[in-house]
């Protein structure tokens, strides 16, 4: 007779595949709830950092502060996985350009009823359904309320309010069904924030890419934190532009989008047409804004930080994900028939701001400004 010390574990066993902020905020508190989690990451000296010490996450409040023994692997000691219990869950939470390949790379340690969850910016279900087919395939929405910030190894700190009357996460069947595996994923990731489990992860996914489309392109190619940015009377109407076109291209693939930046989503739409109440209503919003949070400046600023303050850029020199949020919404577009130029203008700004060929400051997006 087996003894109890030995009997296999009922738990399910989950893999968090990129453990930078997003992804080591959630495999810290997953550890710290007692899950059986092990976070995998590219970055040698953080993921030794995690091993010497865990992972130390802060946040708003002294209360959010943990100290987390937590299993951490590079990528070349993953392969242990193939004598080992496969993997229940994978929460892939590496950049959009990498989904492919970290699909790859964990898909073949899955358990049978095993599935990726992408806990990404933009939208890459598509990508990690071509590489295990829609079946293992589930989405969570990480919202703007849950900003994360990877600032050294082993060192995450959370740079917005925790908690609070919105969902920081919200997971999604790709059919928009409820499952019971939706409903206990939803359950385990309860243990990082507040999360919910959602029926129109297409709508839900196209909404933040929205506003991700709105901020973080604008903030790399000017160098502008969020409060300066939106106070900006010039890029102020660039960035209502951008949420304008997106709006339009989600709405032209019929998706159901939710409130932006807690506005109803036609009004950007709107905005962009000659509806000058709708104008005036989301530039007042946006002003608003800037009073709400300084500490806000660093979620908008999150693209420019990723090559340019980052201890991760200095050793891999990563580049931004633009091609995955702009430059998706002007293909998207495309396809629709929607043109989104200046999504597509923006996508190239920053790839030349990226590549060196220009700083990032604010008279690079003055060509950009509507004309009216």
């Amino acid at each position: 007779m087996a003894s109890k010390s030995s009997a296999p574990s009922t738990k399910p066993r989950i893999a968090v595949v990129g453990a930078g902020a997003v992804g080591g905020y959630i495999g810290a508190h997953l550890a710290h709830a007692g899950h059986d989690v092990t976070l995998i990451d590219m970055w040698p000296e953080h993921v030794e950092a995690m091993r010497a010490r865990g992972l130390a996450i802060s946040g708003m409040t002294d209360a959010e502060a943990l100290q987390v023994p937590v299993q951490a692997l590079h990528l070349t000691q993953v392969q242990k996985f193939a004598v080992e219990r496969p993997i229940d869950i994978a929460i892939l939470s590496v950049k959009s350009y990498d989904t492919v390949w970290a699909t790859s790379f964990i898909a073949q340690y899955l358990a049978p009823e095993g599935f990726i969850v992408s806990a990404q910016n933009s939208i890459n279900e598509t990508a990690i359904a071509g590489v295990v087919g829609w079946g293992k395939t589930i989405g969570c929405m990480v919202g703007n309320n849950y900003a994360v910030d990877l600032y050294e190894p082993g060192c995450i700190r959370r740079t917005m309010p925790k908690g609070g009357t919105y969902a920081a996460l919200q997971v999604g069947e790709v059919h928009g069904r409820i499952t019971p595996r939706l409903k206990h994923l939803a359950k385990i990731m309860s243990a990082v924030d507040k999360c919910e489990v959602t029926t129109n992860l297409w709508g839900v996914r196209w909404s933040k890419l929205v506003v991700n489309g709105m901020r973080n392109g604008v903030s790399a190619a000017t160098g502008m934190g969020g409060n300066e940015r939106d106070g900006h009377d010039r890029i102020r109407r660039i960035v209502m532009q951008l949420a304008g076109e997106a709006v339009k291209v989600g709405r032209a693939q019929g998706l159901d989008l939710e409130t932006i930046a807690g506005l109803q989503p036609d009004l950007y739409a709107a905005a962009i047409d000659g509806d000058a109440d709708a104008f005036v209503k989301v530039e007042t919003s946006m002003i608003a804004g800037t009073n709400a949070c300084a500490l806000s400046d660093r979620e908008e600023t999150r693209a420019l930080h990723h090559y340019e303050q980052s201890p991760a850029w200095s050793t891999f020199h990563r580049r931004t994900e633009i091609e995955h949020m702009n430059g998706l919404i002007a293909a998207r577009g495309k396809s629709v028939g929607c043109a989104a130029p200046t999504h597509e203008a923006l996508t190239d700004v920053v790839k030349r701001v990226e590549r060196g060929e220009m700083p990032a400051r604010p008279e690079n997006l003055f060509h950009l400004l509507p004309n009216r």
